[in-house]
């Protein structure tokens, strides 16, 4: 592989979609399997950990996606960082390209049965978001992106269908699609000085994005307390967003970054259709500054 990664996309991304594609949807399988407690597939084996819970489904499918794209692309230049094997000590990974994989988004929905759980395949090159698939295992839809190329949403049946946020552009007709249990006082008085009064309640980062990008919501907003979300919560839905005409940034404007050291990723973030993103993020980057003087 060379180092130009204008020269890289044209050709080599479209190879690499389509062996993961078929990947996100074996490990969709998987999850299904372990969701309905078929009996190949035995107990979920839930441990609680610092993080949140971790279940034998999760770390099934982090085995599954990461063996099977190692088979089929043998390549050092390709690292894996993925929620179920991240060592903080490792650090910044070296690999020009690196796979950055949730193999269960959602394990508390997916343990209470909600059924709003996702599968999250993003791969950056030199930190840049390059190709994405999002996977909805109850909805049995594989949503998935490569940079330039647009976002997909492929069903069961086979058929594949570009997809566009929604052009809703005045605050009070956005509906905001926010977390059942992460938030807290702090985000809880932001969305109540924000002009957002449609509210939808969905679990997993993944179904969030998908929400917007099936034009059902149109803003997700993350906000950091004592914990963040992680490279792998957000990589695979920011581009699958973006690609279909939405943004996604820091509270300020700035991108988000990938593999830097750091998983966290602290702070506000803001999701949204694109078309009231600045407003947005300046209402809300005033409001969070009143709300930390209080």
């Amino acid at each position: 592989m060379t180092d130009t990664l204008s020269q890289q996309i044209p050709t080599n991304l479209q190879n690499i979609l389509e062996i993961a594609r078929p990947i996100a949807w074996g490990a969709s399988d998987i999850l299904r399997s372990y969701y309905r407690g078929e009996p190949k597939t035995g107990d979920l084996n839930i441990e609680e950990k610092k993080g949140g819970p971790v279940t034998a489904a999760d770390l099934a499918v982090n085995h599954y996606i990461v063996a099977h794209l190692q088979q089929a692309i043998d390549d050092e230049d390709f690292g894996y960082l993925t929620e179920e094997t991240y060592d903080p000590r490792t650090g910044k990974l070296p690999q020009s390209w690196v796979w950055i994989i949730d193999p269960l988004d959602g394990t508390r929905d997916f343990i209470d049965k909600t059924g709003e759980y996702a599968i999250h395949i993003a791969l950056t090159y030199q930190g840049k978001l390059v190709l994405a698939l999002v996977a909805i295992p109850e909805a049995e839809k594989l949503y998935y992106a490569t940079l330039g190329g647009g976002t997909f949403v492929e069903t069961a049946d086979g058929s594949n269908t570009q997809l566009q946020v929604s052009t809703r552009s005045n605050l009070e007709d956005l509906t905001l699609v926010a977390s059942r249990t992460h938030r807290d006082d702090r985000f809880d008085a932001l969305l109540k000085r924000l002009s957002l009064t449609k509210q939808k309640l969905v679990g997993s980062v993944g179904c969030k994005v998908t929400n917007i990008l099936e034009q059902n919501a149109d803003v997700y907003i993350s906000l950091s307390g004592k914990s963040a979300p992680k490279d792998w919560d957000m990589a695979a839905p920011e581009l699958i967003l973006t690609e279909a005409g939405g943004k996604f940034t820091h509270v300020d404007g700035t991108p988000l970054r990938y593999n830097h050291g750091d998983v966290s990723q602290w702070g506000c973030l803001i999701a949204s259709n694109g078309h009231c993103h600045d407003t947005l993020c300046s209402e809300a980057e005033k409001l969070l500054a009143e709300l930390d003087k209080d």
